[in-house]
């Protein structure tokens, strides 16, 4: 079993997420091949920082790609996501159902939060995955899974990108949310869950201040570093289809950048999405109830 203890870098690196309407010819077929591989109707800020390294992301993904249709990864993705909902559940999140229904929300409208939520809860997994991949090779690990390369026959639902709330559009009592939660989270940048889950602003603001007390607490890290170790292990027993070998992915990293400088952005995402996970799996079990 490879041991990778859950590492924050610091200092936290610069990220160059390459977004999507920026991106053409090459660049572009890699981000369509990316959500079409992953099931997901966004390209995660993980893949787009990635991206930043166009050699080192094209490996990176070249590998993943013949592996995301199979039950294989189809399980793993299902496991993380149960481990992730079992432990935001185990952090007691607070019913939000019957006030947001005091605040005038309707059926439809909870339905439709839920709705998003549901794309985070399910589209998460597969990049918590992809940058714990990542890390795996460039810390020297070889990639030795196996498991059931069967294609998957399940049907993905098409859906639609969520509307975001990108800082620029905030009024200033969202800009202000925005500005706590990066300081709580202790990152530079909003993830596209929070920007999305920004749409119905009152929502967000009760989903967050029960979340927020919750993030300095040891039962809150120690949840997380159980869904971390599960990434780990789960990304190491994935097949691995092409044989990349570490050696490989970090040629690729140094042809675009120092080893010192992609690797420290891979621990940046693989040190943030288990508590990304956990976060929307939070926020999901608050709309049940």
């Amino acid at each position: 079993m490879v041991d990778l203890p859950r590492l924050k870098p610091d200092p936290i690196p610069a990220i160059n997420p390459v977004p999507e309407f920026a991106v053409s010819g090459a660049r572009a077929a890699v981000y369509e091949r990316t959500k079409a591989g992953l099931g997901v109707p966004w390209m995660g800020v993980v893949a787009m920082a990635f991206a930043h390294y166009p050699r080192f992301y094209d490996t990176l993904w070249s590998a993943m790609e013949p592996i995301t249709g199979t039950k294989a990864f189809e399980k793993a993705c299902r496991s993380l996501r149960d481990v992730a909902e079992r432990e935001a559940e185990a952090l007691e999140p607070s019913p939000l159902v019957s006030q947001l229904s005091a605040h005038r929300y309707g059926a439809q409208e909870i339905e439709d939060i839920r709705a998003c939520n549901e794309i985070f809860s399910s589209g998460n997994m597969p990049y918590v995955l992809m940058a714990t991949l990542a890390r795996h090779l460039l810390e020297g690990n070889p990639w030795r899974g196996g498991g059931d390369l069967d294609r998957t026959t399940a049907t993905r639902p098409n859906v639609p990108k969520p509307a975001l709330m990108e800082p620029h559009h905030a009024s200033d009592d969202l800009a202000a949310l925005y500005d706590d939660l990066r300081a709580a989270l202790g990152l530079p940048f909003v993830n596209t869950d929070y920007r999305a889950f920004a749409r119905w602003p009152s929502y967000f603001t009760m989903a967050w201040n029960d979340l927020s007390p919750r993030l300095s607490e040891a039962q809150y890290a120690n949840n997380v570093e159980r869904v971390h170790h599960a990434a780990v292990d789960l990304a190491a027993s994935l097949p691995n289809m092409t044989g990349i070998t570490p050696d490989e992915l970090r040629d690729a990293a140094t042809s675009d950048a120092s080893l010192e400088e992609v690797l420290s952005v891979v621990r940046l995402f693989q040190w943030l999405l288990p508590g990304l996970a956990v976060n929307v799996a939070f926020f999901r079990s608050q709309l049940q109830r």
